[in-house]
């Protein structure tokens, strides 16, 4: 399948690429000078998780989420909430990398976790001239334990690997190299699908970003995610590939303040555009995500930047040590607090995390008794 943008389809998204490309400057200048940036940055992987499951068909409460994170439950979790908290690890992980090492040959390696799950430990390299040690009894091999020591040799072989691709040892194509065809604990194929090589499609799609990379960030960031919905390199990590589009768009420079939140533009689209046959339809369906992302983002913002000025009159002229201005910050950075977690947060009692909030002035937002939440909404 060709992925390239002739003249023909360029007019065609000429008008849906303008409005995205301003409206992503825009938020992007909007956040470096905001002085709730950072607050705006982390907020933005709750939401932009929950949004990543949203698109799949699954229903995430970002309260939940917020809960599960500052591992405060209040039941059990989903199979959902599991993998909603691992697109925030995963956003999380690439908002602290280098802007271009997500896309980078180690960033998907250890995004993707796709180092030889099957190989055991490595080979072990005998001096010349000292003899191999022998079992007296015939060796441990039908010991009680020998499994358990299999799956921590291979665990350890596994660790060893990723050091070795970050320190630059070796890489990942002779990592993939190495790994048997056939994972050695699912003989019969029942866990996995022999026919469809999850490395070989991610290095399909890779081949695609010098042509990204020849193009305006945007252009090439919807042509990198309507690849990866082509593809398909992940099965179980399919919401990896709207990340990756955020970590283009920073890696160019586009939205460098922040990890951008495709998935929370996305959801916005109706379905029927966004997964159409007709190439153009899907393209201007993920323009018009940006777009809507970043409008939706701007909003975000103002409502913040107003939370924090109300906020500050509460605690002006206060002390210099005051617990109130961390408060502000921590409130500002989720999207949901509780009394357990200020009181973690800023290491205090739960009963002077609540005098804190009433201080500060802040909505609750269960209106229950027993168990009370507050945010900014």
């Amino acid at each position: 399948m060709r992925y390239e943008i002739d003249a023909a389809m360029l007019q065609t998204l000429l008008s849906s690429f303008a409005a995205a490309e301003d409206a992503l400057a825009r938020l992007d200048e909007r956040v470096v000078r905001s002085p709730v940036g950072e607050g705006f940055a982390e907020r933005s992987h709750f939401f932009d998780a929950a949004g990543a499951l949203w698109v799949a068909g699954e229903l995430v409460h970002v309260e939940d989420l917020v809960l599960h994170d500052a591992h405060m439950d209040s039941r059990a979790p989903s199979h959902e909430l599991t993998i909603a908290h691992s697109v925030l690890r995963a956003r999380r992980r690439i908002w602290t990398g280098e802007p271009a090492w997500a896309l980078g040959a180690s960033g998907l390696a250890t995004l993707t976790a796709t180092l030889g799950e099957g190989e055991g430990a490595a080979p072990e390299v005998k001096s010349p001239g000292v003899p191999a040690e022998t079992d007296e009894e015939g060796g441990d091999e039908d010991g009680p334990l020998a499994a358990e020591m299999a799956e921590i040799d291979a665990l350890l072989a596994r660790s060893q690997k990723l050091l070795d691709i970050h320190t630059g040892k070796v890489t990942v194509s002779e990592t993939a190299a190495a790994a048997p065809a056939r994972r050695n604990d699912d003989p019969l194929g029942l866990l996995g699908d022999d026919e469809w090589d999850e490395e070989q499609r991610l290095a399909e799609w890779r081949g695609l970003l010098p042509l990204a990379d020849s193009l305006p960030p945007v252009l090439g960031a919807i042509i990198l995610f309507e690849a990866w919905e082509r593809i398909e390199p992940l099965r179980r990590q399919h919401w990896l590939g709207g990340l990756l589009v955020a970590g283009h768009l920073r890696a160019r420079g586009k939205v460098a303040s922040h990890l951008f939140s495709f998935y929370g533009g996305l959801k916005l689209v109706r379905h029927e555009r966004r997964r159409a046959r007709d190439r153009a339809t899907r393209l201007q369906a993920f323009l018009e995500a940006m777009h809507l992302g970043a409008a939706a983002g701007l909003k975000e913002l103002d409502r913040l930047s107003l939370a924090r000025t109300q906020m500050e009159l509460r605690f002006r002229g206060r002390r210099s040590n005051s617990s109130l201005p961390d408060l502000a910050d921590f409130i500002l950075s989720r999207p949901m607090v509780s009394a357990a977690m200020i009181a973690r947060h800023l290491r205090i009692t739960p009963r002077g995390a609540l005098n804190l909030v009433n201080e500060i002035g802040i909505r609750e937002i269960t209106g229950r008794g027993r168990y009370r939440a507050w945010g900014i909404i």
